[in-house]
Formats: C-alpha cells, structure tokens, sequence
C-alpha cells in the first residue's frame, strides 16, 4: 500500500494558515512529493497539468493572474480544481485571488497561506513530503541517539536491548524506538528511523512492563526520528568463539538497500553494555573524522618490528 500524507498533517508541520477550506477538505490526501508551480497552466495551456499535486503560487502567479481578466481567472482556475487536487498554497503571505477562493471552495479544495518565500517553502514541503511518502521498513530493535548518533541495538530475543536503551537513557541518551523501528530512505545513502505511532516514547521492560520514558525521565529523553548510522549487535558470549580485538573485523548490514557499519558485541555478566556502545559510538565518529586506533596501533606494530629486525 502506497504511503500517503494529509493535507491536515502538512498545515500542521509547516505551520500553514487555513485561507477557506473545513475539516473535511484538510483531510484531502497528497500522494506525490512533486509540486506544481502552475504558469503555463494561467496562460490556458492544460495538456500536461499535473491535477494531483500540489499548487504552489508564488509572487510570479499570483502578479500574472492578477493581470487576467476576473472571468478569465475564474475559468482558469475552475480548470486547475480536480477532484484529486490537494491544495493551493500562496507563499510570502500574499492575498489569494478571491476567483481562487471562489473556485477552490466549489470543490471543497482548501487554499493555503504561508508567509516565507517561495523558494524555502517549495523545499520545505518536499524535504516533509518526501520523508512522509517514502516506503517504510519495519527492522526490530532499539534505536537511540547516542552523542548524536543514530545507534540500532540489535540482538536474540531477551539478551538485554531495551534494558541497555534504558540505561542509556538515564546517562543522558535519547530514545527514538524500543523493539519496532519504521525506516525509510531519505537518499541513496541516508536512512531515518522513527518509532510506529502505537510505541512513541514507550519501552518494555521485562519484569516491569510498558513504562513511558518522556512521563519518567522528560522530553529531552526523546526523540522523534534520527538518522540511522551504527548497528550494534548483541550477542552472547561463548567461551568457545573467537572475537575480534583489534576492531578490525567489523561489517556492514543492508536495511532498506543502504549498508550501514555493524558492531557486533559479546554480552556476558559484569560487562556494562550500555558504557560499551557509548564507547563504541564515539569511536564510530572518530573513525568517520580521520583517526582510527586500529590503523595507529599497527602502525605503530610495524615501527617497532622493522626497529627491532633492524638492530
């Protein structure tokens, strides 16, 4: 099922003033990302009018239409109104013709006020849209930001995730997901992770139950949605496996066709999860700005075998 976005939702996302238009027609669905900046479509040409978008009139339109004569303008817009049309929108808090309003409100379409310029609006709508229309991926686990990181703590069933989410929490960390986390591409190198409705700002614990982290520990303790950017995965130790120590072995995960880094850490009694993926986190964000403690220390390990083969 594709994904879809409200009229309702973008008013209240970008703040939008409510010209004419109920209830009913905010509830009007937009299922595109495009947007229309309708000129051709004032001087009468409709060959290739795209009626499922958005109409965006800007400074140029609103001047161009206001040169047309009003019967003209009405006929005009009568065209430009479907019943698959969203809405009009007028940026820099311009007046909307009242042959707009006429029009619009004969198809109960409703026509929407913005003071900021065109240009910013126009990327603020599609940076919204595009985000509310991607295709969702459900993945399992806890996302948390993590010094501003977008840490996924992934692992078996039971071995501790939302208990170390909420340790983490209470050392200054943020919660985005517990055990669901919906994800969509931002760009071919970007996902964003988002808890489903049904689980914003609540966690499970085992014992306990659901408790609400923003009811408990404030609203600085959440976070709406958060690039994706570490996976960390638990698993249990074995005495039996080899780990990696120079953290030279780690791999990649593909969620939503992005690969994404993946730490994989070893949970035994008495080692603290919770300070580890800190730790983890912060040497994620060193390696992405030029320093890795791998590559130091075997630099510095062959330093010292050609000085020493050398003597």
């Amino acid at each position: 099922m594709a994904e879809t976005v409200k009229v309702k939702e973008l008013v209240d996302k970008l703040s939008l003033e409510v010209v004419t238009g109920d209830e009913e027609s905010l509830e009007r669905v937009i299922t595109t990302g495009d947007i229309s900046r309708p000129g051709l479509e004032l001087t009468g040409y409709f060959n290739y009018y795209s009626h499922d978008r958005l109409q965006l009139f800007g400074n140029k339109e609103i001047t161009f239409a206001e040169r047309m004569m009003p019967e003209e303008r009405l006929m005009v817009l009568r065209r430009m109104c479907s019943d698959d049309t969203p809405a009009f929108i007028v940026s820099r808090g311009l007046t909307p013709p009242k042959e707009m309003i006429t029009a619009a409100s004969e198809r109960n379409i409703p026509v929407l006020s913005s003071p900021i310029s065109t240009s910013r609006l126009l990327g603020e709508i599609s940076s919204f849209l595009n985000g509310g229309l991607a295709p969702r991926t459900s993945v399992h686990g806890v996302l948390v930001d993590v010094y501003g990181l977008g840490v996924l703590i992934q692992g078996d069933s039971g071995i501790g995730k939302s208990e170390t989410a909420l340790e983490l929490v209470k050392r200054g960390h943020r919660l985005i997901a517990d055990d669901r986390v919906d994800v969509y591409q931002q760009d071919e190198l970007t996902l964003i992770g988002e808890p489903p409705k049904i689980l914003q700002h609540l966690i499970e614990i085992r014992g306990i139950g659901i408790i609400d982290v923003m009811n408990l520990f404030g609203a600085s303790a959440v976070r709406g949605s958060m690039p994706l950017q570490l996976v960390v995965y638990l698993e249990n130790w074995s005495k039996d496996k080899k780990y990696d120590r120079l953290g030279s072995g780690n791999t990649d995960v593909e969620i939503a066709e992005v690969k994404i880094p993946q730490v994989k850490i070893p949970v035994k009694t008495g080692r603290n999860v919770a300070i580890i993926i800190e730790v983890a986190a912060m040497n994620f964000r060193a390696r992405t700005m030029g320093y890795d403690a791998t590559k130091t220390f075997e630099d510095r390990l062959t330093q010292l075998i050609e000085e020493n083969s050398g003597q």
